[in-house]
């Protein structure tokens, strides 16, 4: 299954993203992506896209990942709702087992 996600580039405390498509099950990182389809650079605020090919891997099957939903449905490439992707906190289980013993 192929999903389409950041894969970062940049020196140090200067971070830019390749969107590329790549399989589910490999690394973006070791750079064996199919096809890189954009381009985010979080310091200068540019989002360079080729729309033609993201919609052509989203109709072959590709999964955004939650990140690239979200700057593809900012940028309005696709249409849809923004996906929460922040780490949800985990519940501790000894204060939810306190209540419990009441």
């Amino acid at each position: 299954m192929l999903t389409i996600r950041l894969h970062r580039i940049g020196k140090t405390n200067q971070p830019a993203f390749k969107m590329v498509v790549v399989d589910k099950k490999l690394s973006a990182a070791a750079g064996k992506f199919t096809e890189e389809v954009g381009m985010v650079d979080r310091i200068a605020k540019k989002v360079t896209l080729n729309k033609e090919k993201i919609n052509y891997w989203i109709s072959k099957g590709a999964q955004p990942s939650p990140s690239v939903n979200n700057i593809l449905v900012k940028e309005k490439v696709i249409e849809g709702k923004k996906i929460a992707n922040h780490a949800q906190p985990k519940k501790k289980e000894g204060a939810a087992a306190a209540p419990a013993a009441k």
